[in-house]
């Protein structure tokens, strides 16, 4: 037997659901096909906020301007002979006037069955707080100066069975918010916003490397080899081919694929998924950025994402700062985007903010500090590499200083298996790579190297990680014979670098969890 839904037992549910047969007896159809509003809120808003109009005399008579809205009605207060509601569409909220003598009901035609009522009546007792309505009349301003328009006809466009959130108390749970984020939008014209400025952000974003002669392409979501990045993956299987897959970790091996096939500045926005944590700044599917670009290295790639940034902060708010509340304290910053920014290796950061000098420094000394730190585990600090052992150290010590935009440069081989040496010859001998991660306001903003092209040393280093994977370290990808097939086939010098589109929104949205810029977060069944 099928289970009846919960709300089904809510009182307005059945309240509602009765009016919508009265209404049907009454000629008026809940859910008609279409309806053309002519403009919306805010153009009416901008169109007439310098002009005068009339009042609601004149639009009575038919001499002001038409038109024709359509919204969700979100307040209606009966005076008597007229009414005044609000309505509120994708742009905003207008006010409007009913009348109990011009104002006419689309479709309403007396039954038998019900006592003759005047359309006025039956708009307000059987219209409700979040139903949709299309409207269309003459345009006024009340005495105290709000545009309103004289409703001459209301059409039904929506009967809804349950009602919205509280009018008083509005929708405050976050995690309901988050759950039920048709009711959020509806509520909180703020969260709109954000989302508007998210489409905003990734329109710019693909502007910026189409003036840049890059190609956007479409690489697979379900990979039979994962890799790109060091995570967890979500297992699935291909049951035409009795095949295990996985849904992507990153964008990265079949964007290279493409540069040795002789596309030569290519990127991708696209979601990938990651089998860990959930929390302010993760999500296991996120939105990926990633561009590569044949003869470039990473100092290319610094000025690229730079130059980005501080477009985006000019096309936001008009200027390279941009406000932004800390966390912690709720103090208001100003993050300025202007290029160039500063430039630091690991280890200059970690002598810098965190007054240690790691060439002087033992592998134990540095295992001491990050177990006394309380923020690395000390079964996984047993495992750790020396460079290894300097990224923990540097994210223990030094990110929550970078609040100002930094490009943090020269990471040890270990952090990635995928990026070049160093050019310099000594920084080479040190096992330091092309790498450079850029952090705003404490937090990694991107991932970029100057990317290994020796399909040699490529595949070693793609060993150990396997070696790793094998030994049980879930976030090792497994060893890609036809990437190494690939770079062995010629991959040219080559920058990429992978922006997480997800924290970008973020930082220019001023929103502390990754859940405000998503539309529909990852929620724990309930």
């Amino acid at each position: 037997m099928t289970k009846i839904p919960d709300y089904h037992s809510h009182d307005e549910f059945e309240i509602r659901t009765r009016k919508l047969e009265e209404l049907r007896q009454l000629g008026v159809e809940p859910y008609p096909h279409h309806y053309t509003p002519l403009s919306n809120a805010k153009e009416l808003e901008n169109e007439y906020q310098e002009k005068s109009i009339g009042l609601s005399e004149d639009a009575a008579a038919s001499a002001t301007p038409f038109s024709r809205l359509a919204g969700r009605l979100i307040l209606f207060r009966s005076m008597g002979k007229n009414a005044f509601a609000h309505i509120q569409d994708e742009t905003g909220r207008i006010q409007l006037m009913l009348n109990r003598e011009l104002t006419t009901l689309e479709g309403y035609q007396p039954a038998e069955e019900l006592p003759e009522l005047n359309p006025y009546k039956i708009i307000e007792k059987k219209i409700d707080l979040g139903d949709i309505v299309g409207v269309e009349g003459h345009l006024f301003r009340t005495h105290k100066g709000e545009l309103t328009l004289f409703v001459k006809k209301l059409t039904l466009l929506t009967k809804t069975l349950l009602p919205l959130a509280d009018k008083y108390g509005g929708l405050v749970d976050k995690e309901l918010r988050y759950r039920k984020r048709w009711l959020d939008l509806i509520s909180h014209p703020d969260v709109v916003k954000t989302f508007r400025t998210r489409s905003r952000i990734i329109e710019k974003i693909r502007a910026y490397f189409q003036e840049l002669s890059f190609l956007e392409v479409e690489t697979p979501i379900l990979q039979g080899i994962y890799g790109g990045a060091e995570a967890k993956p979500f297992k699935t299987k291909l049951h035409a081919l009795d095949q295990e897959m996985f849904l992507r970790i990153s964008l990265e091996i079949p964007l290279k694929k493409l540069i040795v096939g002789g596309m030569h500045r290519i990127y991708e926005i696209g979601r990938v998924f990651r089998n860990e944590g959930i929390d302010r700044s993760h999500n296991p599917e996120f939105t990926l950025l990633e561009a590569y670009a044949a003869y470039w290295d990473y100092y290319k790639i610094m000025e690229v994402v730079e130059n980005l940034f501080q477009a985006l902060a000019l096309d936001l708010y008009g200027s390279t700062k941009i406000p932004y509340s800390m966390q912690e304290n709720g103090e208001i910053v100003e993050i300025d985007m202007k290029a160039p920014w500063k430039r630091m290796s690991m280890k200059e950061a970690i002598l810098h903010y965190g007054k240690m000098d790691v060439d002087t420094l033992s592998d134990e000394q540095m295992r001491q500090y990050l177990e006394q730190s309380g923020q690395v585990e000390t079964k996984k600090l047993k495992s750790l590499s020396r460079g290894l052992l300097i990224a923990a150290l540097f994210e223990v010590t030094c990110e929550k200083h970078l609040i100002q935009p930094h490009h943090i440069i020269d990471h040890p081989i270990e952090t990635t298996p995928l990026c070049k040496l160093h050019r310099d010859p000594n920084l080479k001998k040190e096992g330091l790579v092309e790498r450079f991660e850029s952090f705003i306001a404490g937090k990694e903003i991107c991932n970029a190297y100057s990317e290994l092209n020796d399909p040699q040393l490529q595949r070693q280093l793609l060993e150990k990680q396997n070696d790793r994977r094998e030994a049980g370290d879930e976030e090792a990808s497994p060893l890609d014979e036809e990437f190494v097939e690939a770079i062995c086939q010629g991959m040219p010098p080559t920058g990429g670098v992978g922006i997480g589109i997800d924290r970008l929104v973020m930082l220019f949205t001023n929103s502390h969890s990754i859940r405000d810029v998503l539309y529909f977060p990852w929620m724990k069944n309930l």
